[in-house]
């Protein structure tokens, strides 16, 4: 699997969970791969395993929260790359209260920084003759789930933006599309029985590794799809499927009908 041999690949949140799981298979295809995250433990671990896949990797510690961060980041990331052809957000505030700092959260990582990114890497992308910009989403970002408004809300402003920015980047040749995963086996859904998908037309929790593969595919392959919304959920949405499971045994408090998906993590450097 040599697809990527030649192309720089960043993903944004890339030390757990599905931005773990996609930026070992863009390395496994043969691309070089920046990642970013919060905790350096993690961060270090993954950058062994990309540069074991035989290709360059850059890995620094960044808080996504923090414009500044990112500004620093992404140009870094080109510099060692040697550019960028596809950029990855995948990093999640995932607020999931209706207070302020719940609100905070999830618009400033869930949104603004993909934003952020996405525009720092814009010169790079623009000198790439087949830029990409996948953006990891959730079915919230397709649906309405009580009790994660923060959430919900920064999702479909996130789905709003990848329609739009599709339209905006399509002259400089760039794509621009988002990924929906529904249940999500991370360590964010480790307390949670298969009780909780019974029903779902798949009946399992998914992989990180299955939306790692839609977003390659995204990158790779969907040359002709550009603004789309790409879903990995066990056929929940074509079911109208909602989920109610109970709430992991870390987090205080319920969880009502929360979405399974992109957060491998409640920590927001990653998903």
């Amino acid at each position: 699997m040599s697809e990527f041999t030649g192309r720089r690949v960043v993903v944004m949140g890339g030390s757990k969970g599905i931005g773990r799981s996609t930026a070992l298979l863009f390395a496994r295809a043969g691309a070089a791969v920046a990642i970013c995250a919060r905790g350096a433990e993690a961060l270090d671990a993954t950058k062994r395993e990309i540069e074991a896949a035989g290709v360059a990797c850059y890995a620094a510690q960044a808080d996504l929260g923090d414009p500044a961060a990112i500004e620093r980041f992404v140009p870094q990331a080109a510099e060692a790359l040697g550019g960028i052809n596809v950029l990855v957000n995948n990093a999640s505030g995932f607020g999931r209260g209706d207070d302020e700092a719940s609100w905070a959260a999830s618009v400033s990582v869930d949104l603004l920084a993909i934003i952020r990114a996405t525009a720092a890497a814009m010169p790079f992308l623009e000198h790439a003759s087949d830029g990409a910009v996948v953006n990891v989403s959730s079915t919230a970002g397709l649906t309405g789930y009580a009790g994660i408004a923060a959430y919900v809300a920064a999702k479909w402003g996130l789905r709003g933006l990848t329609k739009a920015a599709a339209l905006e980047l399509a002259a400089d040749r760039i794509r621009v599309c988002s990924v929906h995963p529904g249940p999500i086996r991370t360590p964010m859904t480790a307390g949670m029985g298969d009780e909780s998908v019974a029903g779902q037309p798949i009946e399992r929790f998914g992989d990180p590794d299955e939306v790692a593969a839609m977003v390659v595919f995204i990158a790779a392959g969907a040359t002709f799809s550009t603004g789309s919304d790409f879903v990995v959920d066990g056929g929940a949405r074509a079911k109208n499927f909602a989920y109610a499971p109970a709430a992991p045994a870390d987090l205080a408090g319920p969880l009502p009908l929360i979405p399974l998906d992109v957060t491998g993590e409640l920590d927001r450097e990653e998903a």
